[in-house]
């Protein structure tokens, strides 16, 4: 990311979103990883910044047998996890060096994630691959055409299939993301859908984009593509957890969410369509 840059809340195409935020997350990965491997886990599964993990969540559902894809796999560290439990882990990311970090934990844990260099807008998979699809703060955010993403997901998805997926709570969208005092202000409407985007100013590039969609958004895009929502979990900032991550804190947490993990099903049978 470059070290100067102009902040802009406008729409950003998918080519666009998805030109800056490749290269974004290739420059950022050996600080990510060596910031957060340790909360992460070399293999271990956290949703979000407040530390809850799958194995606390079970928002996946069974595991053992089941083929398990990963929007967004960074390192690989949840579908390391996965595998251990006994699935299938296989990871997705935009990120080449985000890949090349899974394949070094691939070497030093010896539980391999067989992982894609690919878009969540066009998944490189057969109809019905995976029993299970998740992202845990991965690549939905960044997508411009979530709609098109999601209704990717349904279709490498069995049916019956389950789809989970933590994002950045949308209310936090309110607010500067600033983990003291001036994070707890709010000063922009949560309506507000234009995504965030940092320019640089020297070439007028997108250098990086998040896009922002309502929790009543996300319902209504699971719904579309004939998901049922069966749970949204809202982590509670842990007692006695003192981490700051980004705009995430415990003076913000215990007050605030900071995270939202949606839990869906893709019924054996479509759905009639809501009247």
């Amino acid at each position: 990311m470059p070290q100067r840059v102009r902040v802009e809340r406008r729409p950003v195409s998918e080519a666009d979103s998805r030109a800056a935020n490749g290269p974004d997350w290739d420059r950022y990965a050996d600080e990510y990883q060596a910031t957060h491997g340790d909360f992460l886990g070399d293999i271990g599964f956290v949703w979000g910044p407040e530390g809850l993990t799958e194995e606390q969540a079970h928002a996946l559902g069974p595991l053992a047998g089941r083929r398990v894809l990963e929007l967004g796999s960074g390192a690989g560290q949840c579908s390391r996890w996965v595998s251990v439990q006994g699935g299938r882990g296989i990871g997705l990311d935009l990120s080449h060096r985000q890949l090349q970090h899974s394949r070094r934990l691939d070497e030093a844990t010896g539980v391999t994630v067989p992982s894609v260099r690919g878009t969540a807008t066009d998944l490189p998979f057969r109809d019905g691959s995976f029993q299970v699809v998740f992202c845990a703060f991965g690549a939905l955010q960044f997508v411009a055409e979530i709609d098109r993403t999601i209704g990717e997901v349904a279709r490498v998805l069995t049916r019956p299939g389950r789809f989970a997926f933590s994002i950045t709570h949308p209310s936090r969208w309110v607010f500067p993301d600033d983990p003291g005092p001036e994070g707890l202000t709010a000063s922009q409407p949560y309506w507000d859908r234009r995504p965030y985007v940092e320019v640089d100013p020297d070439t007028d590039a997108v250098a990086y984009v998040e896009h922002h969609r309502t929790l009543g958004d996300w319902v209504r895009l699971l719904a579309g593509h004939g998901f049922v929502l069966e749970d949204l979990i809202e982590p509670e900032w842990p007692e006695g957890h003192e981490r700051i991550w980004g705009g995430w804190s415990p003076l913000r947490g215990r007050i605030t969410p900071g995270t939202a993990l949606f839990v869906a099903n893709l019924p054996e049978a479509p759905q009639a369509p809501a009247r």
